[in-house]
Parts: structure tokens; sequence; C-alpha cells
């Protein structure tokens, strides 16, 4: 019995129809075990926290465009909730039913994150920059 862990998907799928290829009925290849590296949720966690940063300046832009105002720097920016669900967070020693096709398993092993921020952007009125270009 061997035993493969694979960070990619796609190498994975390579590798077993490359042993069911050259190996034919003598291999048999048991369905995969997914789960997340604890680098791989902190990763998801930040990159929940820089979209939802980046989303809130977009935001906060239009408004000021709306109202003839410029954005400026950003005065505060507070993380204020991040919710993490499915993949098996809590824990990667989850066990899969037989019953489920690849697909459901992927579903059930993929994590979600989401992240609340609150941001104070400094205002600027237009007419103040178009004095200073003159």
């Amino acid at each position: 019995q061997v035993c493969i862990i694979f960070s990619d998907f796609g190498k994975m799928q390579n590798v077993c129809n490359l042993l069911t290829e050259k190996l034919g009925t003598s291999v048999t290849i048991s369905p995969p075990y997914f789960y997340h590296r604890p680098e791989a949720i902190d990763t998801l966690r930040r990159q929940a926290c820089v979209t939802a940063v980046g989303n809130t300046r977009r935001k906060a832009q239009e408004v000021c465009q709306l109202f003839g105002q410029a954005l400026g720097k950003p005065l505060l920016i507070k993380e204020e909730e991040t919710k993490e669900w499915g993949g098996h967070i809590d824990s990667h020693l989850s066990h899969f039913t037989d019953s489920q096709t690849l697909q459901e398993r992927i579903q059930s092993a993929t994590a979600y994150a989401s992240c609340r921020v609150f941001a104070v952007f400094e205002i600027k009125g237009k007419e103040n920059r178009r004095s200073k270009l003159l």
C-alpha cells in the first residue's frame, strides 16, 4: 500500500491515470481524501480580509464620485468579523462516505471565508485639487 499526498488536484489525477494505464487491474486506487493545511486556511482568511478592504475602498470611491468628492487615504481600517465554513475547517479528520461522488467530495471539502471590515477614509473636495493644478 502506498499513500501519496498531493497539493495539486490536477497532478493527482494525472498520476492516478498513469498508474491505472500502466498497471491496469493490478492497482487499486482509493478515492481521494481532501483536507486543508492550517497554512492554507490562514492564507484564505488573509485573502478574505484584503478583498473586503478593497471592496470597501471601491464602494467609498463610488460614493465620493457621486457627491463630487475625492477619496483620500484610509484613516482607520478595522476587521470586525471573519466567518469560515465548509472544508472541514474544525477537523481535518472528517470522514467521507463511500457513496459520495468525487464532485460531492470536492464540494464538501471546499473552504469558504468572509470578512466584514469597518473603514474610515479621508474625503477631499475636488475643487481643492483643481485649484492646485492651476
